[in-house]
């Protein structure tokens, strides 16, 4: 785990294969409770290929000086996110 909410990242390597490739994150809130929202892409390894951009928003808790991964929810389509942006937008 980390100690600094700048350093926490989903980037994720198995066998020399980066499994979870971070592409960009946006930490939206800091503190005991760190909030971050990531842009990201996963290997395909049947078609040797990264995925289209996928999103996720997760939580961490900051424990005993580390962050801890708590939450996390996973934006499943592009269409999905326009529809929290657009409901955001709406709402705000």
């Amino acid at each position: 785990m980390t100690k600094e909410s700048e350093d926490i990242t989903i980037n994720f390597e198995e066998d020399g294969i980066l499994l979870v490739k971070e592409l960009d994150k946006e930490i939206l809130s800091k503190g005991a409770w760190t909030t971050i929202l990531f842009r990201y892409q996963n290997w395909d390894k049947a078609k040797g290929q990264y995925s289209k951009d996928m999103y996720s928003i997760r939580r961490y808790q900051k424990r005993q000086g580390e962050y801890i991964p708590k939450s996390k929810f996973n934006i499943s389509s592009s269409e999905q996110a326009e529809k929290i942006v657009a409901t955001l937008q709406r709402w705000l």
